[in-house]
């Protein structure tokens, strides 16, 4: 590797990195920006509980298709996978904009859920067809900080559009990004398997299922039917309300999930070219990757949740001081998310999670010890930081040892397992540990720190576990410090 290379600590701007950025950071914020505009939509067509279908059905539809998607992209290819996520993501962002009724809002929500699903799961397999060795691992962390920034962004935009223009502004916004997506993806993506890109001064990846897909086997039908009624049942009954008294329709809904999930894995085992291959999970550093993710998002959103409901019930702050207190988490993030993705190419991968997750334990730990209704929050900046920036170092190298551990030519199917298991970890995160606040929290003061503390210590333990599994699966013998490199410069074939 040479000097120029050891001293890197961006990746190498490309169209494809702008475009999957940009277009990832749309994704991201329409997650979030719609909620701001809820009570507008509400005055306007629809009554409050109705209204928050709207969040809903899009949230169901994109946890759904993740994983179908991915896969496809795989078979397919990766650009008209992309090229139609954006078209749908704007034509359905144009239908909402324009909806006279609540029913139609929502049919065009899970419309642009289905085009978010293509958009986010491609964003990993364009960058690892673009970049290899270290500049892989760099892009793939400023992608990951890029849709944390705009996770941020969201809320503050979104009220802003809500507000000045009305919600129906918070769609609309979405038609001229939507459409310098789409012209920008035509620009940058190849238009044949092994093309090259000639936009870019840099070689392409030849991988077989760069932009061509592999085209191999026929398309499981049964096996994405399926995954997407188990998911989409399972994405339904996490998003219920923890108020709401568990009620038959729920039963049934979660026997729904069970059975089709079941189902779907029978059939994964039968057919030759199956959604989801389930061989992969017979890598150690695969499964363990897979399970840092999801024990991530785990800690990540379930604790925020009760950490902001201590900030205002149990410290007595304003809405705007308690969400001034959660950016040193997310920012903090960022950052650290470029170092652990370049300390990847230098150490251990498992060293390097295991590190970010006992930092994140650390911060969460302290967290649970210090909270008090009297504490002053200024001595609560420093474990918050160290909770995110434990979650930076942790959370890019996930993604490159999912990505390297892989062939190329599944790295889409890799991908929608990603987004999978990060949507399951913020529902089961957010459920499981609610429960474990319900056991000690209530109302006062005492009662909400004594949940907020009884949940941190929770997700401090969860961290250790965490720290164990990396350690362990994803081990220097099973994944390599760095990417061979053969002489001709190509990066080798990464081991399976």
């Amino acid at each position: 590797m040479s000097a120029r290379q050891k001293s890197r600590r961006l990746p190498p701007l490309s169209g494809v990195l702008v475009l999957v950025m940009a277009s990832t950071g749309l994704v991201v914020i329409d997650i979030t920006i719609v909620a701001i505009g809820l009570p507008l939509i509400s005055a306007d067509i629809g009554d409050g509980a109705s209204a928050e279908s709207v969040v809903v059905t899009y949230m169901v539809a994109m946890g759904a298709l993740t994983q179908v998607v991915g896969s496809l992209s795989d078979r397919w290819g990766r650009r008209p996978l992309f090229l139609a996520g954006i078209a749908v993501f704007t034509l359905s962002s144009l239908a909402a904009t324009v909806a006279p009724d609540l029913l139609w809002l929502d049919v065009a929500r899970v419309v642009q859920g289905a085009g978010a699903a293509a958009i986010m799961v491609n964003g990993i397999p364009l960058l690892a067809d673009r970049y290899s060795g270290e500049e892989r691992n760099l892009a793939i962390g400023a992608w990951g900080s890029f849709a944390t920034a705009a996770g941020l962004l969201a809320p503050v935009f979104g009220g802003v559009l809500a507000e000045t223009f009305g919600w129906r502004a918070v769609f609309a916004v979405n038609l001229p990004l939507g459409l310098a997506a789409w012209v920008l993806a035509v620009r940058v993506l190849p238009r044949a398997p092994g093309a090259a890109d000639t936009t870019e001064t840099s070689e392409t990846s030849k991988s077989p299922a760069s932009q061509g897909g592999s085209g191999a086997g026929r398309t499981d039908w049964l096996g994405s039917l399926l995954l997407m009624l188990g998911l989409g049942t399972a994405t339904l009954l996490m998003l219920r309300s923890g108020d709401t008294p568990w009620s038959g329709q729920d039963t049934a809904v979660l026997l729904t999930a069970c059975v089709a999930l079941a189902a779907f894995l029978a059939v994964q085992l039968k057919v030759p070219a199956p959604t989801l291959e389930l061989r992969m999970f017979g890598s150690p550093a695969f499964s363990g990757a897979m399970l840092a993710v999801l024990l991530s998002r785990v800690l990540t959103i379930g604790g925020s949740v009760y950490l902001v409901l201590y900030f205002s019930d149990g410290l007595g702050m304003s809405p705007t001081g308690a969400g001034l207190l959660m950016p040193p988490i997310f920012l903090a993030q960022i950052v650290m998310g470029m170092v652990g993705s370049k300390l990847i190419g230098e150490r251990p991968p498992g060293l390097v999670i295991g590190s970010g997750y006992a930092l994140k334990g650390a911060g969460l730990a302290a967290l649970a010890l210090l909270i008090t209704p009297d504490t002053p929050w200024w001595a609560l900046v420093v474990p918050l930081l160290a909770w995110g920036a434990g979650g930076g170092i942790a959370g890019a190298p996930v993604m490159a040892v999912a990505v390297r551990v892989t062939a190329p030519e599944r790295v889409g199917m890799v991908a929608g397992t990603v987004s999978t298991l990060a949507s399951l970890g913020a529902g089961v995160g957010t459920a499981a540990l609610g429960a474990v606040y319900a056991l000690r929290g209530g109302s006062g003061a005492e009662a909400v720190t004594d949940g907020a503390r009884a949940v941190l210590a929770g997700s401090a333990a969860l961290a250790v576990v965490a720290v164990l599994t990396t350690v362990t699966l994803v081990g220097p013998r099973r994944v390599p410090a760095r990417v061979p490199v053969e002489e001709d410069g190509d990066p080798a074939p990464a081991g399976k």
